[in-house]
């Protein structure tokens, strides 16, 4: 397999897009709106295009991640730019065999040249530690309400920049929209069944989790 990581260009959008829902589709709700997100990202200000890259296959795109910027604020009211990504699907047919790892490893180089501080997303610790990623609450970033969720999830590529503070981590506003946004977007797409299926009630234990 020669795998190839590259930019994302704008031929690449819906097919991505499809990735996407192909990869997410009741996963952690019945239905998904990742696909959603992806598209209203690249229209948003918070995007980061020279950071958003897709996983290619003898010319298939079999995986993408997805950057906007982020930022930390700490005790002394002093905002600093980070970065965030998501949605990173891979395709089911090619999960577990380093794609993923790919994507976040190039991608990760690409956020260091930028002089970035830290990447901070939110998403299972399962799927992330192995990448260096730590809990918030051992680098002292929480959430406005003073909480450390389980998801949130610290890579610190400055070390030492989190010494000494209590930061709050902050995304876009552009991972905030209405629902039925997410279903006029999704009627584009050939219909799939929505449904139930466990990995969804684990994903709603674990949005629900904080480290004490």
């Amino acid at each position: 397999m020669k795998l190839i990581i590259r930019m994302e260009t704008r031929a690449d959008h819906l097919p991505v897009e499809e990735l996407t829902r192909e990869c997410f589709w009741n996963l952690y709700r019945p239905g998904c709106d990742e696909h959603y997100v992806t598209h209203r990202i690249r229209g948003h200000e918070d995007f980061l295009p020279d950071l958003t890259c897709v996983a290619e296959v003898d010319g298939q795109i079999v995986g993408s991640i997805v950057y906007t910027r982020s930022w930390v604020v700490n005790e002394a009211g002093e905002r600093m730019e980070t970065a965030t990504f998501g949605p990173l699907c891979v395709h089911p047919a090619w999960q577990r065999q380093g794609v993923g790892t790919a994507l976040v490893r190039h991608t990760r180089a690409l956020v260091e040249q930028k002089g970035c501080p830290a990447i901070l997303i939110l998403g299972d610790p399962h799927n992330y530690c192995r990448h260096g990623f730590r809990t918030g609450k051992d680098h002292n970033v929480g959430t406005p309400d003073g909480r450390f969720p389980l998801g949130l999830l610290v890579l610190e590529l400055k070390p030492g920049f989190f010494a000494g503070h209590r930061c709050t981590f902050h995304t876009s506003p552009v991972y905030e929209f209405d629902p039925a946004a997410v279903e006029a977007y999704d009627a584009r797409f050939p219909p799939r069944q929505k449904r139930h299926q466990p990995s969804q009630d684990l994903f709603a234990m674990l949005v629900r989790a904080v480290v004490e």
